[in-house]
């Protein structure tokens, strides 16, 4: 949905996010070929780089714990193992201060491979967050949907992805059981 694009570069975190869907059970990056295709068709990665099954394995762990800091960005608590496995990943992708042509610094990616991609991520994440942009997004608080969001509401109280289908199941869902109480 075109209302749930997060701004500029931020869309490809929030696309990278929900690469995996919980309901139906689908996997949009499932070989290195795959992630590799994934990365490239967004000028994370450079065309013909071959991935292998770490490398698979560790964007997968990047990808679930950048969704689990986006669920702090809607009220859950902060999961420490996220914070480990992102900094671990980014470990491994060095960044630079550089200045461009018009002289305003930016942050340059000083690696190949799947690291030059989790750096190009991480610089996003980086400048979103000094932006303020990064707390807007979010993943839905349906368990069974955990999709990545740009919460656009005025006073940046979006709960859910949808809130024709999620904010609806979680409102019926509560009224139920304060009719069955």
């Amino acid at each position: 949905m075109a209302s749930q694009a997060a701004p500029e570069q931020l869309e490809l975190v929030r696309e990278f996010v929900n690469t995996r869907e919980y309901d139906p059970d689908l996997e949009s990056i499932p070989t290195p070929a795959a992630l590799a295709e994934w990365l490239a068709g967004r000028g994370l990665l450079d065309p013909g780089v071959e991935l292998g099954d770490a490398d698979l394995r560790r964007a997968h762990e990047l990808r679930d714990a950048l969704r689990s800091l986006l669920r702090s960005n809607n009220g859950a608590p902060l999961d420490p193992a996220a914070l480990t496995t992102v900094n671990a990943a980014l470990g491994g992708a060095p960044l630079a201060v550089r200045f461009d042509g018009a002289g305003r610094p930016e942050l340059a990616v000083e690696a190949s491979g799947l690291d030059a991609a989790i750096a190009r991520l991480g610089a996003i994440v980086y400048e979103a967050k000094i932006d303020g942009t990064w707390d807007r997004l979010k993943v839905c608080a349906a368990d069974d949907c955990r999709w990545a969001f740009y919460d656009r509401s005025r006073n940046r109280s979006g709960t859910w992805c949808s809130m024709k289908v999620c904010g609806n199941r979680a409102k019926v869902r509560s009224y139920r059981e304060r009719r069955a109480g």
